[in-house]
């Protein structure tokens, strides 16, 4: 049997039934459905060569070239699928709901399975979900300079049953010059948005949504529109800690590096910096002076941070300043400022 299914409910379903892309490999890597398995139709030079065809001569020229690559492999396609989809239940896409899943949906219902095809396709998917970001929600962020134990912060109100939305984790990336440093390759920002709102789509959109301060971009990767205007608009939490403090937190961060990983970080400011500051900065990486590398550092990002603060329209809520970076009592602080204020309120 087939059915079509809109995005909503085809992302409802994907709680308890395999997805199957059946795009080219070239669009899967470019972005897929997390916990999508690619089975390709087309491989990419085969696509190529139908979406030619289709331009030129028509649907039907396509469709009657399109079966001449797929045919032999029908069977191995069905095989397939058995190991993806044991209870014979699956969910099948390709870009728009078009031709290769109409093809797929076909050998499938033959085969005896039973298929629910994505309107719209993936094109339809991606247009549900960047949507979907636009709605309101209960956003609070948490704000302050590099090295103030922010992400640390975060991670200790989840452990308290606080929801949260860690973009850096997401991105693979810690936001900085130096934040791809021990981490692994960020994805597409097209992936990136699909990860991220598989998280999105779990929370309770009555209670607060915590989110540490990011700049639009991490790394490679833009943060959506949508989700970053609210970002701008939400209040903020901002923690206070001294120079001395944040010093010791980047040292323990990244000093145990390669130095040449840190040394081309420092060259990614290198004229923001100027030409002293960066000898300097070089010099000391050389000579294990890691106290000085992530002075200079926070020189930088200090300036950045309130230029950056300057031209948002956030409202501080409250300032929490500490003597030292303990995620675990900030955490505990925090949220005995919220339930206070939630009280007067």
């Amino acid at each position: 049997m087939i059915e079509r299914i809109e995005p909503e409910e085809f992302l409802n379903r994907t709680n308890n039934l395999p997805v199957l892309d059946v795009r080219s490999p070239k669009e899967f890597m470019q972005g897929h459905i997390p916990g999508a398995e690619n089975l390709p139709l087309f491989n990419d030079e085969e696509r190529a060569i139908v979406g030619t065809i289709y331009k030129n001569s028509g649907r039907e020229a396509a469709i009657l070239k399109g079966l001449e690559f797929a045919g032999p492999k029908l069977a191995e396609f069905v095989k397939k699928l058995i190991r993806i989809a044991p209870k014979k239940e699956v969910l099948l896409h390709c870009w728009r709901g078009g031709m290769r899943s109409e093809q797929m949906a076909l050998l499938f219902d033959l085969a005896g399975f039973k298929i629910a095809v994505l309107n719209g396709g993936y094109k339809g998917y991606r247009k549900f979900i960047r949507n979907d970001l636009s709605g309101k929600s209960q956003i609070i962020i948490l704000g302050g300079l590099t090295g103030s134990g922010k992400t640390e912060t975060l991670h200790a109100l989840r452990d308290r049953g606080e929801q949260i939305l860690d973009l850096e984790e997401i991105a693979h990336h810690k936001g900085s010059v130096f934040g791809a440093i021990g981490q692994d390759p960020q994805p597409t920002n097209e992936q990136f948005e699909n990860n991220l709102y598989s998280r999105w789509i779990k929370f309770d959109f009555s209670k607060i949504i915590w989110i540490e301060n990011e700049s639009r971009m991490i790394g490679n990767i833009t943060i959506p529109e949508p989700l970053f205007e609210q970002m701008t608009k939400a209040e903020i939490f901002v923690l206070e800690v001294s120079r001395e403090q944040r010093i010791l937190q980047l040292i323990e961060a990244y000093s145990q590096f390669e130095k040449e990983e840190l040394k081309t970080g420092i060259m990614k400011i290198a004229e923001k910096l100027g030409g002293i500051r960066t000898k300097q900065a070089l010099i000391a990486v050389d000579n294990n002076d890691f106290n000085t590398v992530a002075g200079i550092a926070l020189d930088y990002y200090d300036k950045t941070y309130y230029f950056a603060t300057s031209k948002r329209i956030n409202s501080i809520i409250y300032t929490l300043s500490s003597q030292e970076i303990d995620p675990i009592a900030t955490s505990e602080k925090i949220l005995e400022y919220m339930n206070r204020k939630i009280k007067i309120n």
